[in-house]
């Protein structure tokens, strides 16, 4: 019903920038939020940002003042700016939205994930 592509990421040095956007598609009728997911080797999945449709944003430890997220409402679209990168940063980032697909009916959707490596 709803498909998340996620675009961006790639391999760094320490210190570098990268960016990630992610585009929903599909059945949608309104999107609620959007944002961002990584996942180390051996670690949990954690946060890294999310935004809503009312500009409501929320980081993710260790990532605040390096990283910014904004959305474009209109493309249902979220992008990621990582400045500064460090090596911890490293994983799979996964694109993360909650969906109405009708006015009444919602879901969580994941997108692929791509790599992130930070080389030192």
């Amino acid at each position: 019903q709803v498909e998340l592509v996620e675009s961006g990421g790639g391999s760094v040095q320490a210190g570098g920038s990268l960016g990630l956007s992610c585009a929903a598609s599909g059945t949608i009728f309104r999107v609620v939020a959007m944002g961002w997911y990584r996942q180390a080797p051996g670690k949990q999945r954690e946060l890294v940002a999310t935004i809503n449709a009312g500009g409501g944003i929320e980081y993710g430890e260790g990532v605040k003042g390096r990283f910014t997220i904004s959305r474009d409402n209109a493309k249902n679209t979220v992008l990621l700016q990582m400045n500064s990168l460090k090596p911890e940063d490293t994983g799979v980032y996964s694109c993360n939205a909650y969906v109405y697909t009708t006015y009444n009916q919602w879901d969580q959707y994941w997108g692929q994930g791509t790599q992130v490596t930070v080389s030192s």
